[in-house]
């Protein structure tokens, strides 16, 4: 589930809300998750991969990962990304384009304090995408992790919160004969705070 709190009143945001609500009358399955792609200036590589988008706090959108991740560095040495939803329930695609950067701390402290044990369990012992010798192994450092309570009491600095505001945003919805809706939204250049709209060709 995302957690859509005083939201920005426009356009763009509005109809992601509405949206939203409506795959969740429809019983969406897992909502919240989302491709981000990214970019990797050492290798000049592309690359993909699903995240949860946890927060839309005003204009600000949140999902939480491990620092120290390949996907970290590359936000870190390029920091345009681009993400996707798609709700098949509702057959809606939903893109966005945004700069991302790491979120505020006292969030990451909040959502890592209210979230499961056996979240944040992984969250510390997992150093992500590193290789290990074994899966096994990688059991052995999750069930190892419960053996200390204070393992729980502070947020590891190497998990946290990122945070992007769009400035690009498409929304398209499905039609049975092909003719899809395709509608645009970019920040005014006059004033940021106001989104001009545009439709596109299916």
């Amino acid at each position: 589930m995302i957690n859509i709190t005083r939201i920005e009143n426009s356009d763009p945001y509005n109809k992601f809300a509405e949206l939203y609500e409506q795959a969740l009358r429809n019983n969406q399955s897992q909502p919240e998750a989302m491709v981000i792609s990214s970019f990797d200036s050492s290798s000049q590589e592309v690359d993909s991969r699903f995240v949860n988008l946890k927060y839309v706090i005003k204009n600000e959108w949140t999902f939480f990962s491990n620092y120290n991740s390949p996907k970290s560095a590359q936000f870190k040495s390029h920091d345009q990304i681009s993400c996707v939803f798609y709700w098949n329930k509702i057959d809606t695609q939903i893109r966005l384009k945004a700069k991302i950067g790491r979120a505020d701390i006292n969030l990451s402290n909040k959502h890592f304090n209210e979230r499961s044990k056996e979240k944040n369990a992984l969250a510390i012992s997992s150093m992500q995408s590193k290789k290990i010798s074994s899966y096994q192994k990688v059991l052995v450092n999750y069930e190892y992790v419960f053996k200390d309570i204070n393992n729980f009491k502070k947020r590891p600095e190497y998990w946290g919160g990122f945070t992007f505001v769009p400035f690009y945003f498409e929304f398209w919805q499905g039609h049975e004969s092909r003719i899809n809706r395709r509608h645009t939204y970019i920040p005014s250049k006059n004033n940021n705070k106001e989104w001009i709209k545009s439709t596109l060709q299916p």
